[in-house]
């Protein structure tokens, strides 16, 4: 089962056993979510899917808004800054097709940038789940609060779920060890990647709030930081900065790069060609260790 299947099967039984959930989708995930009293389908209308949210909001409801990444979170975004945010209201957004899951449709399916975007807003809590079972959990969770809340789901999945916290140290290196932070469904390919190597690896799928002090306990001694993230590169390196201020630190950031891939191809073509893949990772984690 895929997150996006958990999620519409989690939905339909949200819409059932809590009267307080409201679903409003935008012409998607119809008939896979089916028909409900609270469930909201506005159309090809994605600013009005916040803005319907928003209100429901208002009326002491948990809003569930879904779509893909870029309908989402990029053509709305005015509404998730005012409409949600300046009102200060909860919501919770689920995304699927994540950076290029959806490739083949074309640069309209395409938002690497989303969880910058999301991330410059103020009071936004946002989850980038590796796994089914992770995905499930955390949507749970989200679904008992009353928080902004992003829920990034893939089609990419870890071979196993991680149980863990915030931040979960998978490997230990030597002392001084470089320190390497998978973020969501890169932990598989990161762990291929760096495997035989004297290195660190640490898991992590809630992105903001960052959790600089669980980074600063794993980072420990060392001086080199690589962190891999399924989405823009770079997003989440000032965090990196933070965390480790007063500490003297190198830091590889992989991602997607901020470039134009014009051929449409499949999710997986992507993933080797902003070199996310195992082959890709290892190759740029040699390169940068051999800088020293």
């Amino acid at each position: 089962m895929t997150m996006r299947q958990r999620f519409y099967e989690r939905a339909r039984e949200a819409l059932d056993e809590n009267e307080r959930v409201a679903v409003v989708t935008a012409q998607i995930g119809t008939e896979a979510i089916g028909e409900h009293p609270r469930h909201f389908d506005v159309g090809i209308r994605e600013q009005l899917m916040i803005g319907v949210a928003a209100g429901l909001a208002l009326e002491g409801y948990r809003p569930v808004a879904h779509s893909y990444t870029p309908f989402l979170v990029e053509r709305p975004y005015e509404m998730l800054k005012l409409d949600l945010g300046h009102n200060d209201l909860g919501a919770v957004l689920v995304s699927i097709a994540g950076s290029y899951d959806a490739a083949h449709e074309g640069r309209t399916h395409q938002a690497p940038e989303d969880v910058a975007v999301v991330g410059a807003l103020p009071g936004w809590t946002i989850h980038v789940p590796g796994h089914v079972d992770e995905a499930d959990r955390l949507f749970r969770q989200a679904l008992g609060g009353n928080a902004r809340t992003y829920l990034r789901l893939s089609e990419e999945t870890n071979h196993a779920r991680v149980d863990g916290g915030w931040l979960t140290v998978l490997r230990h290196g030597s002392l001084g060890a470089p320190l390497v932070v998978a973020v969501g469904p890169t932990l598989t390919p990161v762990l291929e990647a760096t495997a035989g190597r004297d290195v660190s690896v640490a898991y992590l799928a809630t992105v903001r709030p960052f959790p600089h002090e669980d980074l600063r306990e794993a980072f420990a001694d060392g001086t080199d930081v690589v962190l891999v993230e399924p989405y823009l590169a770079g997003t989440s390196a000032a965090e990196i900065a933070v965390a480790l201020r007063d500490r003297p630190h190198r830091l590889l950031a992989l991602g997607v790069p901020n470039a134009e891939f014009r051929h449409y191809g499949t999710g997986a073509e992507h993933r080797v060609a902003h070199g996310l893949d195992a082959a890709g990772i290892a190759r740029s984690l040699e390169e940068f260790l051999a800088e020293l």
